[in-house]
């Protein structure tokens, strides 16, 4: 098999606040190779954003990565100087699509401006010939390319996130990070920014990391799916046994409060308790205190990280032998 495209190892991201520590991502492993598509799914608050913002390089003070690797084409991006990774790898290498396109775009600019701009920047294109650029684009996203004249209060939220798509494909990334690209868009709209994120996936080779807590949106997209908990990944493996075999208590009871339409009709669940603060994360397994399968090892020991089929990885003291 060829070498993975992004190999995150053993990655952690604090914030170091007043109060204490904030544990944000702590000690977090994946891979994700060219062309696939990673869906990053777990609650508010439970580090996911905060994980792609460290792949960037964009973690607001007074966050920053104190531990661990990101190997991104071979190249360990944690060792690079600001300028050299701004130059050589964000939005050339990765970009992103950030949560929220409303307070994204610049309401006193163009599309067409904010869009030439990053040809301006990184390619040395006139302002004319990043506008062309900016058209297909536009085009590419299912836009039509007159609309490099209008300001983002001049389109629909559907419009303004495809605009911000077309924004992160400008330099044609082999990786994209889309958070939550379909937050406060109705279903109709969400449906068509998936199919339009497929078609990009499938068309142009590009390799997705999807952000969410919604997973029957992560299931339209995903072909491997990681599971956060309390900064930790819990659960990661392909999505189809994921979904259909999963194996942590956290992901069997995320699966459980989402309504199915086929197969069989079961009650919804819901998941008791709260979050874990990650200033003083709970000892053990950070899901513990809400786990109905807790042991009083879980409560001591932090739990291996094991395979229990193949590629499927699990965090669960309920696997080790």
């Amino acid at each position: 098999m060829s070498e993975p495209l992004l190999e995150v190892k053993n990655l952690k991201t604090y914030f170091y606040t007043l109060r204490g520590i904030v544990r944000a991502v702590d000690d977090v492993s994946f891979e994700l190779y060219r062309g696939e598509s990673l869906g990053l799914a777990g609650e508010s608050g439970c580090g996911k954003s905060t994980l792609a913002f460290s792949l960037i390089r964009l973690v607001p003070p007074p966050g920053k990565i104190s531990g661990g690797t990101i190997i991104f084409e071979g190249r360990d991006v944690t060792k690079m100087s600001e300028e050299e990774f701004r130059r050589e790898v964000r939005w050339r290498g990765i970009s992103m699509i950030f949560q929220g396109a409303m307070n994204v775009l610049n309401p006193v600019y163009t599309i067409g401006d904010q869009i030439a701009e990053v040809f301006m920047i990184h390619k040395g294109y006139s302002k004319r010939e990043g506008l062309e650029e900016a058209k297909k684009l536009l085009q590419l996203v299912g836009i039509e390319p007159r609309r490099v004249k209008s300001y983002p209060f001049e389109l629909s939220g559907g419009m303004k996130q495809r605009a911000v798509i077309a924004m992160a494909l400008a330099l044609s990334p082999p990786l994209v990070i889309a958070d939550e690209p379909t937050t406060a868009l109705d279903v109709v709209v969400q449906a068509q920014i998936l199919n339009l994120m497929k078609r990009l996936k499938n068309e142009l080779r590009t390799s997705i990391m999807l952000i969410s807590h919604d997973l029957s949106i992560i299931a339209e997209v995903a072909d491997k799916i990681a599971i956060m908990y309390g900064g930790k990944i819990v659960e990661y493996g392909p999505s189809d046994l994921v979904y259909n075999n999963p194996r942590h208590p956290y992901t069997r009871a995320l699966l459980n409060s989402i309504p199915r339409l086929r197969g069989e009709i079961r009650d919804l669940t819901w998941i008791p308790g709260t979050p874990p603060d990650l200033i003083n994360p709970p000892p053990g397994c950070r899901f513990h205190p809400r786990c109905p399968h807790a042991m009083e090892r879980c409560k001591k020991e932090e739990p291996p990280v094991v395979e229990v089929d193949r590629n499927h990885y699990v965090a669960c003291w309920l696997y080790t032998k």
